[in-house]
């Protein structure tokens, strides 16, 4: 599949993602973002410069608070982090 049909299929949209604990702020990761809605889980595959460790059972930020839970989306059999709402902030990144 071509990147150019992936975007049709996922909604037409692509965005960069900052992701900061929503607690302290303290920065997780960038994050590719395809499709409209809001950011429920996060793919393993798609977390870019990750400050945090991505092998755990748990995502946490460096203070220890959690912020997601490690699963296998069985939809397309993907590792991801499933997050906990209002446990981050994300923040666009502007080109």
């Amino acid at each position: 599949m071509i990147i150019s049909e992936m975007n049709t299929v996922r909604g037409g949209s692509s965005k960069m993602l900052k992701i900061y604990c929503g607690k302290c702020r303290f920065f997780l990761c960038e994050y590719q973002k395809d499709g409209a809605g809001n950011l429920r889980r996060m793919y393993l595959d798609r977390i870019i410069k990750p400050l945090i460790s991505l092998d755990k059972k748990d995502l946490s930020c460096g203070n220890g608070h959690i912020i997601g839970v490690k699963i296998i989306y069985k939809k397309e059999n993907r590792l991801a982090f499933r997050l906990i709402s209002g446990s981050f902030v994300k923040e666009i990144i502007k080109f």
